[in-house]
């Protein structure tokens, strides 16, 4: 019963609240109290949801939007919000693991793949609406249906287990952040304090040095803990939308200033390798695929809309964008900056007011959005062990625990201070199951007792076996980088 009802505040929190890899924001997509019937059978009063009642069987199913859904501009800037992150940093030294050439032709491949695993995802969860006459269905519902149609008993036995699954990669992924928001907070604020004495108004220069000796990064993540637990301990979402929406024009207006910066003076690409040393590649597939796990947006998102009919060209418009995004400023900051690229664009940009302020102004828009990524598997954890415990010692446990799931990600931060290796193995551990393992044999699952082509097959398989070799080699090299890290690998400051 503990995990069905774990299950059920999964499904009701992804639907409720967009919540972004990425910007990294969460943001309600209604405007009414915070309850959410979208996964049920009636409406608060108890009726039949609208259109409903014209049921009549399978063949009579279409998808119907709320009256007060999201318009079209309204999904699509959510769609940017939730894939547009701090892996979008990390991309520049993403092409540099993997060549000039073959970095942006394989984020092309990849972004592809991610769009076509998100179609799938859409297709499938529109086939159990259809055939279960429910008005919508989460990634877990989606997972979980497939598994009651595999001619396997023992898997429609177990069904429920893809929603857990589901569930935890989920739960992973956006502590995952959590422990990227650590070390990309420390990196940059390091270099701010100790290149603040050689700080000038002269933004020509094209080096960042450290200037007076400071802390390590470990240190800076200590120093960073009592904040971190102050913030998390706000857990209104009226409030945290406030500080969404100032991350959000933080972050935008510090990638404007990125962009301008490194479009200029870009030098002689010649020396650069087309291709790089393929043991280096396992760790761009993870930073990549990082950047592209949004799909866990994308049917709570169709859901809120008015107008669910047109979705489909909001996903390839909006993931079109992304993808223009993520080429444009990897293969820039690679061009700009060559081998001494860092794990963030932002450590390479010099030592000026203008550029340190725009480090500071990103850092703070990601101080805030942990709490936005801390607040889904806080309120998938954290309820179902307070419900346990006498009243009087509810507000106490739930605290502790808050405290306690800030503390863990703070020392996974800590074990792994390289902003490089951490993206790298949150994407290959995690983002790599929910984006590109599990659509394909979902659609497998969905689709095959009605016949499928053989190509169709294989490509799904295709798919997933990429996405597993790229999460066993990943995660692999991702651990091995970390132990025994490489001269070529290791991001530090500027001589």
């Amino acid at each position: 019963m503990r995990f069905s009802v774990v299950g059920k505040r999964i499904a009701g929190l992804f639907e409720k609240y967009i919540d972004t890899p990425a910007t990294m924001s969460t943001k309600r997509l209604r405007s009414e109290d915070y309850n959410d019937y979208s996964s049920t059978e009636v409406t608060p009063d108890g009726s039949p949801p609208e259109g409903l009642s014209g049921f009549s069987g399978s063949s009579s199913y279409q998808r119907f939007g709320e009256a007060n859904g999201t318009t079209w501009l309204q999904t699509l800037i959510h769609l940017l919000k939730g894939n547009i992150g701090t892996g979008l940093l990390g991309l520049p030294l993403a092409i540099r693991n993997a060549g000039i050439v073959m970095g942006p032709i394989s984020l092309l491949v990849i972004g592809i793949m991610a769009l076509h695993c998100m179609d799938i995802l859409v297709k499938c969860a529109h086939h159990f609406c259809n055939k279960h006459q429910k008005p919508f269905v989460d990634y877990g519902d989606a997972v979980m249906h497939g598994l009651e149609e595999t001619p396997s008993a023992w898997l429609r036995n177990h069904s429920i287990w893809g929603r857990y699954v589901v569930g935890f990669f989920l739960i992973l992924t956006q502590l995952g952040f959590c422990c990227v928001y650590f070390v990309f907070l420390a990196d940059n604020l390091k270099q701010v304090i100790s290149a603040a004495n050689g700080t000038t108004n002269n933004c020509n220069a094209n080096e960042t040095a450290l200037l007076a000796p400071t802390m390590s990064s470990q240190l800076y993540i200590l120093c960073l803990l009592p904040f971190v637990v102050l913030l998390v301990f706000i857990q209104n979402l009226k409030i945290l939308s406030i500080f969404s929406m100032l991350a959000n024009l933080l972050m935008l207006s510090s990638l404007i200033m990125i962009y301008q910066y490194i479009v200029r003076d870009i030098p002689d690409p010649t020396h650069l390798p087309m291709v790089a040393p393929w043991k280096t590649f396992p760790l761009f597939f993870g930073t990549a695929i990082f950047a592209f796990e949004g799909i866990g947006v994308v049917l709570p998102l169709e859901n809120k809309m008015k107008n669910p009919q047109q979705f489909p060209i909001i996903l390839y418009v909006g993931m079109g964008i992304v993808t223009t995004l993520y080429l444009s400023l990897g293969a820039l900051g690679y061009l700009r900056f060559g081998a001494n690229i860092q794990a963030s664009i932002t450590l390479n940009l010099p030592n000026c007011w203008l550029y340190q302020s725009v480090k500071l102004l990103y850092s703070i828009g990601i101080f805030f959005t942990y709490a936005l990524q801390f607040y889904v598997p806080a309120e998938i954890i954290i309820p179902p062990a307070v419900s346990q415990v006498p009243e009087r010692w509810k507000l106490w446990l739930n605290l502790l625990l808050r405290v306690c799931l800030v503390c863990v990600t703070c020392l996974l931060a800590i074990l792994i201070p390289r902003l490089d290796i951490v993206l790298s193995l949150v994407g290959s551990v995690s983002s790599s199951a929910l984006a590109m393992i599990i659509p394909p044999l979902l659609e497998i699952c969905t689709f095959s007792s009605e016949g499928m082509h053989p190509l169709r097959i294989a490509k799904d398989i295709l798919i997933s076996v990429i996405g597993f070799v790229g999460f066993v080699v990943g995660t692999y090299e991702s651990l091995f980088e970390l132990i025994v890290p490489t001269v070529s690998n290791v991001t530090s400051a500027l001589p």
